[in-house]
């Protein structure tokens, strides 16, 4: 399934830089910036946000994130106006605007649905409620649809059958400025292709912002742990991507 994603602002510069920086991390993900008015001021466009999704409507769904209420309002009245096929496949999130985005970016880059998009922009805000564009489903629209250090360098344990392998590893990181937003990027994409549960330094490796909430500097010792039937598989992968400092 492919996942476009609208960013609303009340500023040109806020959507667009917002989408810029997203685009660093899930370069293959259809982003499009919806901000200011029509005149260049400060506010909301209908125009451009319909324009906007119309832009995103060759994608399986659209994921809107805007930044203040009133950008919610004119979004509800743009939805009201799109034809019913692609009004459906259009879902608002009420998550932060610039975390979610890029947590939303990020789990569309490493395919995953319009639920786990949603749910990752969720994360952002630690919230599992809907936004105000819920509004929409009583008039049967597509609306906001939420769902809402063990062991040392190279140690690895193995136990149970193949579905119940566990392995963990341990690497510094090298790269000078640690485990950034790019980096914990590729971090992300990298569990993400994997089916084993996998944590690093004890937080789930593949959500972007508890990643980069974790802050390891340069020295800093990464922890590896994963369960299930491609965990040394997963566990190889990631300390390999730590040691090689993430290409930097």
């Amino acid at each position: 399934m492919s996942v476009g994603i609208l960013v609303v602002s009340h500023s040109a510069a806020v959507a667009q830089g917002t989408v810029d920086i997203a685009r660093q991390m899930a370069g293959d993900v259809r982003l499009v910036a919806a901000g200011g008015t029509d005149a260049g001021g400060i506010g909301t466009s209908f125009e451009a946000i319909s324009a906007g999704i119309e832009e995103l409507a060759a994608a399986d769904a659209v994921v809107v994130l805007c930044d203040l209420g009133s950008a919610y309002l004119t979004t509800d009245t743009a939805l009201d106006f799109l034809d019913d096929d692609l009004r459906a496949r259009v879902h608002v999130s009420d998550a932060p605007l610039v975390e979610g985005t890029v947590a939303a970016a990020v789990a569309a880059q490493t395919g995953g649905d319009v639920t786990a998009v949603l749910d990752a922009a969720s994360t952002a805000g630690g919230t599992g409620t809907a936004g105000p564009a819920d509004r929409t489903d009583a008039a049967g629209g597509g609306g906001a649809s939420r769902p809402d250090q063990p062991g040392g360098a190279g140690q690895v344990a193995d136990s149970g059958d193949a579905d119940g392998a566990v392995a963990t590893a341990t690497a510094e990181l090298v790269n000078e400025s640690g485990l950034h937003a790019r980096p914990a990027a590729e971090f992300v994409k990298a569990a993400a292709r994997h089916e084993a549960v996998v944590r690093v330094n004890g937080v789930d490796a593949k959500s972007l912002l508890a990643i980069m909430a974790l802050a390891l500097p340069k020295g800093a010792s990464v922890t590896v742990e994963a369960s299930g039937a491609d965990a040394q598989d997963a566990v190889d992968e990631l300390i390999a991507l730590v040691r090689s400092g993430f290409g930097e």
